[in-house]
């Protein structure tokens, strides 16, 4: 119980597996009340009976609403009137070549990635400015600012999330209330993990050499060759959403592994 968070309510989207669920993990374990968000009420359910059995001591909430549907997140806002932290992370993902990408899945990147998001900030933001106090956190991605081309539909709609963040935290001058970007590296979430298994799966190379030989391979920029590991994401953000973190507004913060080559 370190950062000043104990029975702070906290949502993080899209907290049923991978970076998302590592933060919210974080927070519980800082005594905070996490909202655990996630389309099957079945799979959320189990994540807030494991925190519930790890950190008794906090109260978190169960929140199986696909935010993407504006008729769901209004069943969301009823639930949970306020937060005082919104960690935006609910996001897809997936390598595509641009000629196959067609209107419709750009329309759904868009819509899940972005407007999800911007749909809560919007709902939340206002509670946060009456009360002086308030976190909104978007976790984006190195490929908001170092585009691979192996998936721009998502590339594009990280760009936007830094874009979203710092137009909200001009809302937020002057109060307690600080809006800012978390953007990983390559980290080995269950779907990254999934990735490298198709990758492999004709390989001769041993398992536990996966990871380096990608790293090597397809992010040569990486200066730590491993992975980050989801729980690493989460510490950073806890400490971001923290009221350690009051001088951070409008920042997009790196966490990438020195993958980006540039000086800011």
């Amino acid at each position: 119980m370190e950062m000043g968070l104990e029975h702070k309510r906290v949502l993080v989207t899209g907290s049923t597996k991978g970076i998302g669920r590592a933060i919210a993990e974080v927070f519980a374990k800082e005594g905070a009340d996490v909202v655990i968000n996630g389309r099957r009420a079945e799979t959320v359910q189990a994540v807030v009976d494991k925190l519930t059995a790890d950190y008794p001591e906090t109260t978190p909430v169960a929140a199986p609403f696909d935010i993407s549907d504006p008729d769901e997140a209004a069943k969301l806002f009823k639930l949970v009137p306020t937060v005082d932290v919104l960690v935006n992370n609910m996001g897809i993902f997936g390598p595509m070549a641009y000629a196959d990408i067609d209107d419709a899945t750009w329309e759904r990147f868009f819509k899940v990635n972005v407007l999800s998001g911007n749909r809560l900030a919007k709902h939340y933001l206002p509670a946060m400015l009456a009360n002086d106090f308030g976190r909104i956190i978007f976790i984006a991605s190195e490929e908001a600012v170092m585009p691979s081309g192996e998936m721009p539909q998502y590339s594009m709609t990280k760009s936007m999330n830094l874009s979203l963040a710092k137009s909200l935290s001009k809302l937020t001058v002057g109060t307690h209330v600080t809006v800012n970007t978390v953007m990983p590296g390559s980290t080995l979430t269950e779907g990254v993990q999934h990735m490298l298994n198709e990758m492999y799966a004709d390989s001769d190379l041993p398992k536990n050499q996966w990871e380096h030989d990608f790293m090597v391979n397809h992010r040569p920029l990486s200066q730590i060759q491993r992975l980050i590991r989801p729980a690493e994401i989460g510490r950073l953000t806890v400490f971001v959403a923290s009221p350690f973190a009051g001088s951070f507004s409008g920042e997009a913060l790196r966490a990438d592994g020195g993958l980006v080559p540039t000086l800011y």
